[in-house]
């Protein structure tokens, strides 16, 4: 499991980039670059990272699922992930 305050600070960055989007669409559409750099460094959506949902790990996701892979081994084998079956041959 992930750390709370990285999750906390996820939540925040997302929060940030939420309340700039309008902000930013609209200096881009002006190619208003000065200003643009003036708005926080956070509401860019580029700061924020993908999560598992289940256990808060960023590396290894997978963004169909949106869980990380050990998450989703694990799900699937218990099969709690529908039309996900385990390959044999």
């Amino acid at each position: 499991m992930a750390k709370t305050a990285w999750l906390e600070r996820n939540k925040r960055k997302l929060n940030t980039v939420k309340k700039y989007a309008a902000k930013r669409a609209e200096l881009k559409a002006k190619r208003d670059y000065a200003a643009l750099s003036k708005l926080p460094k956070d509401a860019s959506p580029v700061r924020v990272v993908n999560r598992c949902s289940m256990s808060g790990r960023r590396h290894g996701y997978m963004r169909k699922f949106g869980c990380s892979r050990l998450t989703f081994r694990e799900a699937a084998l218990n099969g709690l992930i529908p039309g996900v079956v385990k390959a044999s041959w």
